[in-house]
């Protein structure tokens, strides 16, 4: 049997195909955190003290030298840096997928030549990775919250569910970018650039309601904005989820997520002529 002949594009056999190789994608994913700080004098250390120094920076830079304020914040001195790091932890989550997306199957081209192997968890492990450096994160924002600010809210608890639709769209990009990464080999230049316009054009440095009216409907035009949003609202404001609008990112994610991976599953057959 090729390997590499065309496969299902059913969601159902994504899921199926995550389970079964299960063991695999935690093996990847613990190699891919030791391997990124092997070598350092701190190792896995950094992960922690990385978000732990710039958090440090962001509150003194915006606190003390800028004392900038969250409009419709409650006017803390320190709470513009926890509202800014907590959407970037949450950007960082997504665009981990975008940025190694197109060099994932190039970086790998043994698996593609020489073995059967799960070309499709790829993008899962890069998540599970990018998943372990957001929770590094989050738990050095607690800890800055709750000396700074006090306790979190209890809406808090529904990030997980909050950040779904952004996974989701992460993972599906992913696949398309891998795919496509093959074929056309600037993609990485340009979805670098792209990322970076991306992150200035997402509400991460100030609300949409910092806008003028008549260009808040063109941010809300960014699938990310309300996921954004939402994730302030839980972490920092303490609002409810609106259900309603996540029902909708959570679709769109979905879309998107299975786009991607069927993208990759009709494609995949000609990564062995390309590579």
């Amino acid at each position: 049997m090729n390997p590499h002949a065309s496969k299902s594009i059913s969601p159902l056999e994504l899921v199926k195909s995550i389970i079964r190789n299960r063991t695999l994608i935690q093996g990847l994913v613990k190699r891919e955190i030791i391997g990124r700080y092997r070598g350092s004098f701190m190792g896995l250390l950094w992960s922690f003290f990385n978000p732990l120094l710039m958090l440090a920076v962001y509150t003194f830079v915006f606190s003390v030298v800028f004392k900038a304020r969250w409009v419709g914040g409650i006017g803390s001195k320190t709470e513009f840096a926890m509202v800014l790091f907590a959407g970037l932890t949450a950007f960082n989550l997504f665009s981990e997928g975008l940025l190694r997306g197109p060099s994932l199957i190039l970086g790998n081209a043994n698996y593609v030549k020489k073995v059967i192997f799960p070309l499709e968890i790829l993008p899962v492990v890069v998540l599970g990775s990018a998943f372990f450096h957001f929770l590094i994160s989050f738990a050095a924002w607690l800890i800055f919250y709750c000396l700074l600010l006090g306790a979190p809210p209890l809406t808090i608890f529904q990030l997980p569910l909050i950040l779904l639709p952004l996974v989701l769209m992460s993972l599906g990009l992913s696949w398309l970018l891998a795919s496509l990464g093959v074929f056309l080999r600037d993609i990485g230049q340009i979805i670098g650039v792209l990322t970076m316009v991306l992150m200035y054009v997402t509400p991460i440095f100030y609300p949409v309601a910092a806008l003028p009216e008549n260009y808040q409907f063109l941010m809300h035009l960014n699938p990310l904005t309300a996921s954004i949003e939402q994730v302030r609202n839980a972490m920092i404001f303490g609002h409810p989820l609106d259900w309603s609008g996540w029902l909708r990112q959570l679709a769109l994610g979905a879309a998107v997520a299975w786009l991607g991976f069927a993208w990759f599953q009709k494609t995949r057959k000609a990564f062995a002529d390309v590579v």
